[in-house]
């Protein structure tokens, strides 16, 4: 494997918990923003999740290109500040699909007890 080969795998990896970032906004759709994906997280992974942690991920997918991000109008019940909602890019679909095949592969055939 030669060097431009790693960095472009490298790229495209995505680790444990940028895949389940990317899934559950997946799963919101329209309603993925902020809340709901940690609530989302907590719930299907039953792992508690700073809202650090959430949005230094969410950022970094979005420089990756696996997601992007656009604020909706304020609205009067959050006193006038606007919710970033997000959406998975194809890329991201695609770093998705190619990190599923590769779990299927390496767990093809695996026993555990």
């Amino acid at each position: 494997m030669t060097y431009n080969s790693e960095l472009i795998m490298s790229e495209q990896y995505l680790g444990e918990f940028e895949q389940i970032v990317l899934l559950a906004v997946v799963r919101l759709a329209e309603n993925a923003y902020g809340v709901p994906i940690r609530h989302e997280i907590e719930k299907r992974a039953d792992r508690r999740v700073t809202v650090g942690a959430l949005y230094s991920t969410l950022d970094r997918l979005e420089v990756k290109g696996y997601l992007s991000s656009w604020f909706a109008d304020p609205t009067p019940e959050r006193g006038g500040r606007s919710r970033r909602y997000f959406r998975v890019e194809p890329p991201g679909i695609e770093a998705l699909a190619l990190a599923k095949e590769m779990f299927d592969r390496m767990w093809k055939g695996v026993r555990l007890a």
